[in-house]
């Protein structure tokens, strides 16, 4: 089997626009929950997202282009063109067939669903948009980073709602692996703020129903009440060790193990005791051939969910044993909220930026750990220290769990 580095990263994300911006304001522990504004909220119980704010399509590609994409295929394109870019690969001197994407997205664009609906029901079918589906649907994310950069390999888009963007990372490592490319652009992408979703999870008493932008999205916290919905998009080029040495390339980290599980459970909650995310973490241990004492960074799920929350504990402490409590866990979501399908895409950047900066960020807003949450979830201040591993978990609706394990690079 190959060795898989990274080598490049974008994000679109609701605290910066790009990778500098996004870890500036990791470092600045700086939020970004307010208000809805992409539609009236006045019926709603829920008010408060984490909406990208400022991401203009045009800045990243021809208007024409823009046009014939929904926000969730935008912020792929945008984030992988930035990715492409921190990597330094010229298309030009790649064959196109060794190059691949694996992006996902949970939902697509239910704003178009929404959109076209509406006018179905007014208008008739006659007048429904003729590229309703091609807008809609989830695989269109890839789709389009793939004409925009002439990329003609392995391209494919793996929905598993929460988990979608460590699960193409995953694979994206496993093909690169076993030969299938050199190159692979992964991650993921959502922006689900639309009414349908935000009535559907409010319905499911799944997302938090605090007005206080401050006392939102609180991971582990006491006082937790749901997710804080967000939206944005994460893009990462994971590349053969020796394709990237070959032609220069600056590397930003080993991915050197994956882990996939299924609880076999229920459609919402987690295995109550976290065997299934146990093994997913187990999994990416023993494939990478890394001893659980040495680890000592995870970057959780940690959604801000009274189940999420404690059942994922337990995970880590199945997992661990008596080291999780020589472990440091935070939540990237406690500053920019639940990115859906683009959660663990983004949280993996987070984890790489980290990872080369020896810092841990805190979990922003925790204030007082619920009952039997007694881990060391990085409360008050990140700290500096050196990370050689980090292990990030995705889990999702369904009973999806996904962890993935980067590891500091060696020559």
């Amino acid at each position: 089997m190959r060795r898989v580095v990274v080598t490049g990263m974008g994000a679109i994300t609701p605290i910066g626009l790009g990778i500098d911006e996004y870890w500036n304001s990791i470092k600045e522990g700086k939020t970004g929950f307010g208000e809805i504004t992409y539609f009236d909220t006045t019926d709603y119980k829920v008010k408060i997202a984490a909406e990208v704010k400022g991401f203009k399509a045009a800045d990243y590609m021809d208007r024409k282009a823009a046009r014939r994409m929904e926000s969730f295929s935008q912020y792929a394109v945008a984030a992988a063109k930035e990715a492409m870019d921190m990597s330094g690969i010229d298309m030009e001197k790649e064959d196109p067939y060794r190059v691949g994407i694996c992006v996902g997205s949970g939902v697509g664009s239910l704003q178009a669903i929404e959109r076209e609906y509406e006018k179905l029901l007014d208008k008739g079918p006659s007048r429904v948009n003729p590229l309703l589906v091609p807008l809609m649907i989830t695989n269109m994310a890839a789709g389009n980073i793939a004409i925009q950069m002439g990329i003609k390999g392995k391209s494919i888009n793996i929905a598993t709602a929460c988990a979608t963007g460590t699960h193409n990372i995953g694979e994206a490592f496993r093909a690169i692996q076993y030969g299938e490319c050199d190159v692979i652009l992964a991650g993921g992408t959502e922006n689900a703020i639309t009414p349908i979703s935000v009535a559907g999870f409010t319905a499911l008493t799944a997302l938090s129903t605090s007005n206080n932008p401050e006392r939102c999205s609180i991971p582990f916290d006491k006082d937790r009440d749901g997710f804080v919905i967000g939206d944005g998009a994460g893009i990462v080029v994971l590349e053969e060790l020796e394709h990237a040495k070959a032609r220069g390339a600056k590397i930003l980290a080993e991915v050197v193990g994956y882990g996939a599980t299924s609880d076999a459970y229920h459609i919402t909650s987690p295995a109550e005791d976290g065997e299934g995310a146990a093994h997913a973490m187990t999994f990416a241990l023993k494939d990478a051939g890394v001893a659980p004492e040495e680890i000592t960074y995870i970057n959780a799920h940690g959604t801000s969910t009274h189940h999420n929350d404690l059942f994922e504990t337990r995970a880590v402490k199945m997992t661990f044993g008596d080291h999780a409590y020589h472990l440091k866990m935070n939540s990237t979501k406690s500053m920019i909220g639940h990115l859906l399908g683009a959660a663990g895409a983004v949280e993996f950047i987070a984890c790489v930026l980290q990872m080369n900066n020896n810092y841990i960020h805190q979990t922003v807003g925790l204030e007082q750990p619920d009952e039997e949450l007694d881990l060391d979830y990085v409360q008050g201040h990140g700290v500096e220290e050196e990370i050689e591993y980090a292990l990030s978990n995705s889990l999702a609706f369904g009973g999806h769990n996904a962890s993935i394990l980067i590891k500091k690079y060696h020559d």
